[in-house]
């Protein structure tokens, strides 16, 4: 039997501390009914003795302490869902926003998952084409994976993220592929942006997109990527699909995070962000995955804006140690008008060796990739002297290495938003790049794939 309590003690920012309750439990959902007939949701966040902690989804704006009535549901907070979610688009919490009707549930999910035996997941090791040459040439995306970007204020991640949702497939197999986008603290211009791109592309028709705004409230904001990712899982493990999941920005969600722990006078941590903060993003990021004997799967794409560009910042710091590598955003390559401004050489796929090779991409990727890698380093470096001693001082080899890395930024790094590369495309493109060296200067790719790929005269060598 449900009971209605109005013992409301105190409210703090989004929070409601509820006195003299029994037989509550942490997480529980929890529906307030203001004076009005106004109803709310929230969950229970901290329980001591017959005090509860109640976090409220909707904000407690106008809540009417003394004629405010808090009862518990006995359950978790849970996502109604069905295979008629794609093409949708919803709010942070799961509710119909693009003027359609509410989905009829096959069944109710709890938002926080349920934990992946660890003997149970799958290692990743499939190939995932998301068309930019310079994620797929040189920091692949494998099936299963999580791949956060790390960009920067004024970066164009957005543009970066509904390209990859647009265009990514998987190679050689007609499977279920579909698209799960959550954004987070986003303003109303960026959610017309996402809604405008996914309807125009088509690509709306295999994915679900969850959109918090700016103007809603903190915890809607808690529960988006719990919410996007509940849905995945279900198109993944009960509807066999292939899912990516794109989460942006995820130093909003940890913003709110910091407000809440704040508004619950909790101890802080570094840069006044709680002490929890890695396990709290863990909860999220090691959702994705794949799993034994099960057809679909999981691939993670976190976006985050390092606040000042700064990599040691509590969130790309903590993100970094749990993901699976990083794609850094570069500002130096956003101003040289260069598009997406992947900076190449701190960017870094840790599963990369798994997804690529003969049968998946082609034989010669992990040894292009490699002496693409060193000559554009050596490159960067002999810019970087031409810039203190004049381009004329470089040897005749230096200045090759110099040019390369020009023509590595405009031809290879840069391509245009409506641009979809194959791999194929991309490898062919590094090899073209190639043709500038002498093949002396190959030494990182075996001989054998020199003389399939580089398309020379013999009596080059």
């Amino acid at each position: 039997m449900r009971r209605e309590y109005r013992t409301i003690q105190n409210v703090v920012g989004p929070l409601l501390l509820v006195e003299n309750v029994t037989g509550a439990r942490n997480d529980e959902l929890v529906e307030i009914t203001l004076p009005s007939g106004e109803r709310r949701r929230g969950k229970v966040i901290e329980l001591e003795h017959d005090t509860a902690l109640v976090q409220v989804f909707e904000g407690t704006a106008g809540i009417d302490v003394p004629r405010t009535g808090v009862s518990f549901t006995g359950q978790g907070v849970r996502l109604p869902v069905h295979e008629d979610m794609l093409g949708r688009v919803f709010n942070g919490l799961g509710r119909p926003i693009d003027g359609g009707p509410e989905i009829i549930p096959e069944k109710r999910m709890d938002i926080n998952g349920l934990p992946v035996n660890p003997y149970a997941r799958d290692y990743p090791n499939e190939f995932i084409q998301t068309g930019v040459s310079s994620i797929d040439g040189m920091n692949p995306l494998v099936r299963g994976q999580k791949l956060p970007v790390f960009s920067g204020s004024g970066l164009p991640h957005n543009r970066l993220a509904s390209q990859i949702a647009r265009q990514a497939k998987v190679l050689g197999k007609e499977e279920k592929f579909s698209v799960v986008f959550g954004a987070m603290g986003i303003t109303y211009e960026e959610a017309e942006f996402f809604i405008r791109e996914f309807t125009s592309s088509g690509a709306i028709e295999r994915g679900v997109l969850y959109l918090n705004l700016a103007n809603d409230p903190t915890i809607e904001r808690i529960a988006t990527p719990r919410v996007a990712l509940t849905a995945a899982e279900y198109l993944a493990f009960e509807k066999d699909m292939h899912v990516l999941v794109i989460l942006t920005d995820i130093t909003n969600y940890c913003e709110s995070l910091r407000e809440i722990s704040s508004a619950r006078k909790e101890v802080p941590g570094r840069r006044g962000y709680p002490g929890y903060l890695y396990t709290d993003l863990s909860t999220i990021y090691e959702r994705s995955c794949r799993i034994k004997e099960r057809a679909g799967s999981i691939t993670l794409i976190p976006i985050l804006t390092m606040p000042e560009d700064d990599k040691t910042h509590p969130i790309p710091d903590l993100t970094g140690y749990i993901t699976e590598g990083q794609i850094i955003l570069s500002r130096s390559l956003y101003r040289s008008k260069i598009y997406p401004p992947v900076d190449v050489l701190p960017s870094l796929s840790r599963l990369k060796d798994k997804g690529i090779g003969e049968k998946k991409t082609r034989e010669d990727h992990a040894d292009l990739s490699n002496q693409l890698f060193a000559a554009y380093a050596r490159g960067k470096e002999m810019q970087e002297l031409a810039v203190i001693l004049g381009e004329s001082a470089l040897s005749g080899t230096d200045r090759i290495y110099y040019m390369f890395a020009e023509h590595f930024e405009e031809k290879y790094v840069s391509q245009a938003y409506d641009e979809e590369r194959a791999v194929t495309a991309t490898l062919d493109l590094g090899w073209e790049l190639l043709k500038i060296f002498p093949v002396s200067e190959l030494k990182r790719i075996r001989i054998e794939y020199i003389e399939k790929y580089l398309r020379i005269k013999k009596d080059a060598h």
